[in-house]
């Protein structure tokens, strides 16, 4: 009975050294963690440095957005002026046409080249013949390592109006060959189509890694039930790499507003500018070409808080798809 007597009386002991541990100040908690892993917060340095860096010590520039720039006065030296520079930019006239050239070939982008590398998976997932599923792989993996300057480069060979390979098919046919490249009605097909090719096996490759992880057992139970291949992929396949998609939906929607700069930049000319140009080459032009540091500063700003945004809606809408059985 003694000893259970003073049970009680080492518990409350015990549970005051835990609670003093707990209420130690979170350096010291910190430093003494520091101690234990510090080969863990070694490796994690480099990446530490990297953003700190590049990424969140440049964030200072932006407050040339709300400044008159002047180069002798300093970022911080400049004179203040507001929201001028947005008021300037919402109230020229070639704002709408920027916004709707970038989120027309966004959307145009996401709505042809976000599943089509989940089509090929399927195909690829449900093909026998091992040999050619290899060579469709290599094949279709490779262009996604050619440069943007060779893609462009090959683009503007095959749609050449006298010795494009795609003019000559159209005289062929009995058509009139036409200049592609200089009409904006195709500029925005060119460049999702062409993007689509390049980076379709790559961005398969993800899918095809999820599908891998698919329990057999279910198709096995599927075929003996008389399910079909396209029943087997819609009840098993996609609920299975359901994540994986939200996942990458919700990464391909944070960029939606960077429309890739280096390939809309070399396809444009003057006579497709009128669907070509978008925020990131209007940046472009302003800022390094015509000097005007503030203005295109407000214009990337905005451009990055709509991105922000969009990343914020997608992530809730894809809260909503995974809580819904859809699939």
């Amino acid at each position: 009975m003694r000893n259970v007597n003073k049970l009680p009386v080492a518990g409350v002991k015990i549970k005051k050294e835990k609670r003093s541990q707990l209420v130690k100040p979170l350096h010291l908690r910190l430093a003494e963690d520091v101690r234990k892993n510090w080969i863990l917060y070694l490796m994690i340095l480099p990446v530490l440095l990297f953003f700190i860096i590049f990424a969140y010590t440049p964030m200072s520039g932006v407050i040339l957005a709300f400044k008159d720039f002047k180069v002798k006065l300093g970022i911080f030296g400049s004179p203040w002026v507001g929201l001028k520079y947005f008021e300037r930019f919402f109230g020229s006239y070639n704002f709408g046409l920027l916004l709707k050239n970038t989120i027309g070939i966004s959307l145009y982008s996401l709505v042809i080249g976000f599943p089509i590398p989940i089509i090929f998976a399927l195909l690829l997932n449900y093909l026998r013949l091992k040999h050619l599923k290899k060579t469709l792989q290599m094949v279709s993996y490779a262009p996604y390592f050619i440069s943007t300057v060779v893609i462009c480069g090959m683009i503007a060979i095959f749609m050449d109006k006298d010795t494009g390979i795609l003019n000559q098919m159209i005289v062929a046919l009995g058509g009139e060959s036409q200049d592609f490249l200089s009409k904006p009605q195709y500029f925005k097909s060119i460049y999702v189509w062409s993007g689509v090719w390049q980076s379709m096996g790559y961005s398969s490759i993800i899918y095809i890694s999820a599908l891998s992880g698919v329990d057999p057992a279910l198709h096995e139970a599927a075929i003996m039930d008389g399910a079909t291949k396209v029943q087997r992929i819609i009840h098993i396949d996609l609920p299975s790499i359901k994540s994986t998609i939200i996942m990458l939906f919700i990464l391909q929607m944070g960029s939606l507003m960077n429309v890739g700069f280096e390939k809309v930049f070399l396809l444009q000319n003057d006579l497709n500018m009128s669907a070509s140009d978008v925020i990131n080459t209007y940046v472009y032009r302003v800022g390094l070409v015509q000097n005007n540091y503030s203005y295109s500063t407000a214009v990337g700003l905005f451009n990055s808080v709509i991105n922000m945004a969009l990343v914020i809606l997608a992530n809730q809408v894809s809260k909503k798809l995974a809580n819904e059985s859809l699939w």
